[in-house]
């Protein structure tokens, strides 16, 4: 209640007080205006005519309540080795998956199935908000297997090497420095013998480093015909409605000759709360094609780097390379670089025997 002057008095009250206040109004002479009037009571009033409106209300609720019930988003966090696409597989062969109603997902099961079938997985964990469940990954250390100390083993080639150094720690040295030898080769065995004692098994352990040779071929052709961009672009949209494509666009691209880039979003409403549909981005940068031709030493050059990228790949400790070797074949039009890298590495792995 405020009073605005001696006669004047605003007051707020609710529907059944106001009833009351008119029966005072007429006894003791006053008038009663209504300035204005909120609360859901008077939206109502103020739409009962409007039903389509109403009735496009309750069937966007109905759709908001069913459509929450469901998963619509998976997120997977944490795999840095492990690919995305193989995970959510398993996820989806154990019984997480996008369209799957809430109600039927057992997290525990899932989360079991995922860690006894994958042993590169040391854990994981699943929590599910609104219509998105976040998947958490932590990569387990592959560690070589370890044959327990108490049990007899040799020490065998990984590789096929050339033997750069052997250190026999216990057991006995089948190879010497300057040998060549082959995958599986037996390099320290698992035995000893004595004079007096004859053969007696061993755990064997030492070092053996071997030169191991990494090659890699590449070829260029003195004259292409290469692809660039020219800098023009187009944008077009769509959506995916569960799996039902629609494109806002009717005709192809102006460009003759594009690539083309997709990227898919999924939409969602509030942070944990996704919806059903995807809006699909279509990037078409146009592309022309110019003749190039490359001198011998380009072409040389090119063919180097390009098999030097590959072969670099392939090698775990860059700093145990010791030396390149290239070889360049020239034909007719062409050149092929052969890239060579000896690499100095510990090839000696155990394996137990069995008797």
């Amino acid at each position: 209640m405020q009073r605005e002057k001696s006669s004047i008095i605003h007051i707020n009250i609710g529907i059944n007080e106001f009833r009351e206040t008119k029966r005072i109004a007429k006894k003791t002479g006053c008038k009663i205006k209504i300035e204005k009037k909120k609360g859901f009571p008077f939206i109502l009033n103020r739409y009962k005519k409007r039903k389509i409106f109403f009735g496009t209300l309750i069937v966007i609720f109905l759709i908001m309540f069913t459509i929450s019930r469901y998963i619509w988003n998976i997120d997977i966090v944490g795999n840095e080795t492990i690919p995305t696409e193989e995970i959510l597989k398993d996820l989806n062969n154990s019984g997480l998956l996008v369209g799957e109603n809430k109600s039927k997902i057992d997290t525990k099961k899932i989360i079991n199935d995922v860690r006894i079938k994958r042993d590169d997985i040391a854990w994981i964990g699943i929590s599910i908000k609104g219509t998105n469940a976040t998947v958490k990954i932590v990569e387990a250390d592959k560690k070589p297997d370890i044959i327990d100390e108490s049990e007899y083993c040799n020490i065998v080639a990984t590789k096929d090497c050339v033997i750069e150094k052997i250190t026999s720690n216990n057991g006995t040295a089948m190879v010497k420095n300057g040998d060549v030898i082959k995958k599986g080769t037996v390099l320290i065995a698992g035995w000893m013998e004595g004079k007096y004692t004859g053969v007696r098994y061993e755990h064997a352990s030492g070092e053996v480093i071997g030169k191991v040779w990494y090659s890699q071929k590449a070829k260029v052709e003195l004259k292409q015909r290469i692809k660039e961009q020219t800098g023009s672009s187009e944008t077009k949209y769509g959506i995916l409605i569960n799996n039902f494509k629609i494109n806002f666009f009717k005709t192809l691209s102006k460009f003759q000759n594009y690539d083309t880039m997709y990227t898919n979003k999924k939409v969602k409403i509030f942070s944990n709360f996704y919806i059903p549909v995807e809006v699909i981005k279509y990037d078409n940068y146009e592309t022309t094609y110019k003749d190039v031709e490359y001198t011998l030493e380009e072409a040389r050059e090119k063919a180097k780097n390009i098999a030097e990228e590959e072969i670099l790949k392939q090698i775990e400790n860059k700093e145990n390379i010791k030396n390149v070797t290239v070889n360049y074949v020239e034909s007719e039009g062409c050149v092929e670089a052969e890239v060579i890298y000896e690499v100095l590495e510990n090839i000696g792995t155990e394996e137990k025997i069995v008797f």
